[in-house]
């Protein structure tokens, strides 16, 4: 994964980002503030030997009491958390703890080729802190010094602890530390956001926005349709309401259909629909776009060639028992099915009855006859094909179209599925002239531009409840 393709990412799913990043470092916060404060104190040993002979001391007796005290010094830090050391301190002190509570207070340290010993003592109170050090510090001073290194022939030790430097009061709290903290809470919440900005894309196999759809087909976008109980209606949105947001978006899409200069047979231009997935609002769209394309004046021809699951006229409202179907098997005529409907220039070729060989009629000689002549007859011929997971028709009308227009929806239209269809499409050579996305989210499109300038009430009217495509 590139740079660019973690940007994209992030940017894609830039809300759950924020989320995860404000919750995070929030959390951190409260609890950084909220955590009681810890005051630590230091009191600071330093170890002698002294040596147990009367005689003047050599240089190899030193060389020996120094290489011991350096060997024993080191045990001192494990001493320091002992019964023995702390219980004392328990007694003088009046502590309300056991030696166990008080190890985990106390920690010891010899620094690095030093004969000194640090004792700090992390607490809640600042005085007790420094208290509790200070006694600690004699306590062990006197045991090393007394009874621990004691013989019954010189009743001394060879090794005295000093006290060199009592613990003081500790004017600020040690922890928490809450630069560092805010810090490494920022660096957290930043890491888990993109964390989980990935798996939300790795584990999202559905087209979630325009920029999913362009990456997949490789192609731009035509335009984005929201959820709209506009589509509820039995008439297209161009239809029912003109002055719509819904309706402006369908004139968008219309002109930039105008721009796709598909192949022409003399006269018309072939306009192929498809998606990969059912349920994407394939005929939804192809109604809306015939109706936006008729409303500018042009002739138009909208055919349902999904033999298998007819939908047109149902969307419409039309009658659709006699169609498609019974031309290519030689039943009726064009004459005899085709329908008019909203305006004399618009005409709709319902699918007629299921029948049983759907793949073989709509690759017959009869459909490409059917195809060239109503090309001579009308400015647009749009076809409303099957999906491509269904059937393959969309890429033999493709190729006489020299080319498809795809409509993703979001939020159905599987990525793996997309991408299969439009490599399957470029292996055919039938190119994707451009997408539409379906079901957009409307905060994303720019429609609501529109639909507030030609909206009587836009206060009111501002938000559209969500609907269902077919």
């Amino acid at each position: 994964m590139t740079i660019a393709d973690l940007w994209h990412i992030l940017r894609k799913h830039l809300t759950t980002v924020i989320l995860v990043f404000v919750a995070v470092f929030a959390a951190v916060a409260v609890v950084t503030f909220v955590m009681p404060p810890k005051y630590t104190a230091t009191a600071e040993l330093f170890a002698t030997y002294t040596s147990s002979s009367d005689s003047q001391d050599t240089s190899s007796d030193m060389n020996s009491g120094a290489s011991y005290l350096s060997t024993q010094i080191k045990t001192y830090p494990s001493l320091v958390k002992t019964e023995s050391i702390l219980k004392p301190v328990i007694k003088d002190l009046g502590l309300d703890m056991t030696v166990d509570d008080l190890a985990d207070a106390v920690t010891a340290t010899n620094p690095t080729n030093t004969f000194m010993v640090d004792i700090s003592v992390e607490n809640g109170d600042a005085g007790q802190s420094a208290a509790i050090a200070n006694s600690v510090a004699e306590n062990l001073a006197k045991q090393i010094s007394s009874s621990l290194y004691s013989s019954s022939t010189s009743g001394s030790s060879p090794i005295e602890l000093s006290v060199v430097q009592k613990a003081q009061t500790p004017t600020s709290p040690s922890s928490p530390k809450i630069p560092l903290y805010l810090a490494v809470g920022f660096v957290l919440a930043l890491i888990l956001a993109v964390a989980a900005a990935l798996l939300k894309d790795v584990l999202n196999t559905k087209v979630d926005g325009s920029e999913d759809a362009k990456e997949l087909t490789d192609t731009s976008s035509l335009g984005s349709v929201p959820r709209s109980d506009a589509f509820n209606d039995e008439a297209p949105a161009i239809v029912s309401r003109p002055n719509s947001m819904e309706a402006e978006e369908f004139r968008r899409i219309r002109s930039n259909i105008s721009f796709l200069s598909p192949t022409a047979t003399e006269k018309g231009h072939l306009l192929v629909i498809t998606s990969t997935e059912p349920s994407e609002g394939k005929t939804t769209i192809s109604a809306n776009i015939a109706a936006s394309i008729a409303e500018e004046g042009k002739t138009v021809l909208l055919i349902d060639s999904d033999l298998r699951h007819p939908s047109v006229a149902h969307r419409l409202k039309i009658e659709g028992h006699v169609g498609l179907s019974h031309i290519l098997s030689g039943q009726a005529t064009p004459r005899d099915v085709v329908q008019p409907y909203w305006k004399p220039n618009l005409h709709i070729l319902p699918a007629g009855k299921r029948p049983a060989n759907a793949s073989i009629l709509l690759n017959s000689d009869i459909m490409r006859e059917l195809i060239e002549q109503a090309l001579k007859q009308y400015d647009y011929v749009i076809i409303d094909t099957a999906p491509m997971t269904v059937a393959n028709e969309a890429t033999v009308f493709g190729r006489i179209a020299d080319g498809v227009v795809m409509v993703v929806g979001r939020g159905v239209a599987d990525k793996k599925d997309l991408k299969a269809t439009v490599e399957s499409l470029k292996t055919a050579e039938v190119p994707v002239f451009g997408f539409i996305l379906n079901f957009a989210n409307p905060k994303k499109i720019h429609s609501n531009n529109y639909y507030y300038y030609y909206s009587d009430n836009p206060r009111k009217n501002g938000r559209q409840p969500k609907g269902k495509h077919l």
